[in-house]
């Protein structure tokens, strides 16, 4: 036998095929492109909502800082009078703070005042807790697009045990 007879010989494939497998790979690369960004765009959105109350939870060097007792709660909402811990804050009757974010009636909340309103913002751990709560959903959202849509599972499971985490610690901790 020689040894052009034992070899498998190249078969060239046509162009319509060659541009076929192109354009298909193309396809995968640009779906692949999509979800990633969806699964970005989640992460950001999670953020975003969220940093709307972490900053006044979070960083409360800069802002007027104090307790409020819990006197009445209505639908989504707890009220009670203010009383500042700080020089530069005021007293003020009544104030308010998430439902889920209050304690029990006539209990005192540490919280910090969002400028120019009478909401107030929980601080310390639970406080800071409930204000990531919309990241730790998106995260939960996210790990699903990256497990269905991208196929990067060990990846998905780690967003998705991290999003769990800090729902269930939030929880713990109001």
């Amino acid at each position: 036998m020689s040894r052009r007879n034992s070899r498998t010989s190249a078969v060239k494939r046509s162009r319509t095929r060659r541009a076929g497998e192109s354009a298909y790979g193309v396809v995968l690369l640009v779906r692949t492109g999509v979800l990633a960004l969806l699964a970005l765009l989640l992460l950001v959105a999670g953020v975003w909502t969220s940093w709307g109350t972490a900053q006044y939870a979070m960083l409360v060097k800069a802002r007027e800082r104090g307790t409020m007792t819990v006197v009445a709660c209505a639908d989504d909402r707890c009220t009670g009078p203010y009383v500042p811990t700080e020089g530069d804050g005021r007293r003020r009757a009544k104030v308010s703070v998430a439902k889920v974010a209050a304690p029990d009636k006539g209990e005192r909340v540490e919280v910090t005042m969002r400028s120019g309103t009478a909401d107030a913002v929980r601080t310390g751990p639970a406080g800071i807790l409930y204000a990531w709560v919309p990241f730790g959903g998106s995260l939960l959202l996210a790990a699903l697009v990256v497990a269905g849509g991208l196929r990067w599972r060990r990846t998905a499971w780690a967003m998705g045990w991290c999003g769990a985490a800090l729902l269930v610690a939030a929880f713990v901790a109001l």
